[in-house]
């Protein structure tokens, strides 16, 4: 985090340890480096996983001296715009599977998460920290610190994709988005043991003059919708956190 920049808790306004619910948002300003954070603790990934699954696919063809072929482009536009398991699960092979995907996060500087066991992408266990180091990698600013680890044309790929999601998946981080372009991953699914919902949403967003990642990561709803929702508070909390940006010229107290 640069010198001065703020890490604080995001504070009541996010509904985290609600029962059996956990919830864990953390947002980082990609102007000022300020970030704030709530909760934490590691969840299964559900369908975030595939932002990993992309960033692995394009450090492999990077290192190969390429770009992705045709057929790898298509398959991760099926993955990321329309969550598609199919091809995920297509491309969570390409990449080597687990192990293919630790090997990738350890050079992009993720330490807290672990590709899931026996080719179940979806049991990967990560962190609302680990999150948006890897948002940095795929969606960060171009000339900050770690960009030059996925080449131009992968991050504005990368972009392209998640700002592209279908509209039904268009929930979560970019709810506070003030009408410019956003870029989002989300996950879901119910545990089989519990039948309670996995709902996590991570991506880049513009709101109120601020250019943001933002990560949200939560489980034990008993519905879908009631993880939307709870989701989607905790990504309004996680914004508000953050201090006001000053008045031109202006400066912070």
């Amino acid at each position: 985090m640069p010198v001065g920049a703020r890490e604080e808790p995001v504070g009541a306004g996010v509904p985290h340890g609600v029962g059996r619910v956990r919830v864990s948002a953390a947002a980082t300003d990609l102007v000022t480096g300020e970030s704030v954070r709530c909760g934490g603790g590691v969840f299964v990934s559900a369908s975030v996983v595939k932002a990993d699954i992309l960033a692995a696919l394009l450090l492999r063809a990077q290192d190969s001296g390429r770009g992705p072929t045709a057929a790898e482009r298509s398959l991760a536009a099926a993955m990321i715009e329309h969550s598609d398991n199919d091809a995920a699960s297509v491309l969570w092979r390409t990449v080597g599977s687990a192990a293919g995907l630790d090997a990738a996060c350890a050079r992009l500087g993720l330490t807290e998460t672990v590709g899931g066991e026996g080719g179940y992408w979806g049991l990967t266990r990560t962190t609302a920290a680990d999150r948006l180091v890897l948002l940095r990698r795929l969606l960060g600013r171009d000339g900050e610190e770690g960009a030059d680890l996925l080449g131009g044309d992968a991050r504005a790929l990368a972009r392209s994709l998640m700002g592209r999601v279908v509209a039904a998946q268009a929930w979560g981080v970019p709810v506070v988005a003030d009408g410019s372009a956003w870029a989002v991953k989300n996950g879901w699914m119910p545990r089989d043991a519990t039948g309670l919902w996995v709902v996590h949403s991570v991506g880049r967003v513009t709101a109120g003059g601020r250019d943001c990642l933002l990560a949200v990561l939560s489980d034990g709803h008993a519905t879908m919708a009631e993880g939307v929702a709870r989701v989607e508070a905790a990504a309004r909390a996680a914004m508000a956190a953050l201090r006001p940006q000053p008045a031109e010229g202006g400066r912070r107290p």
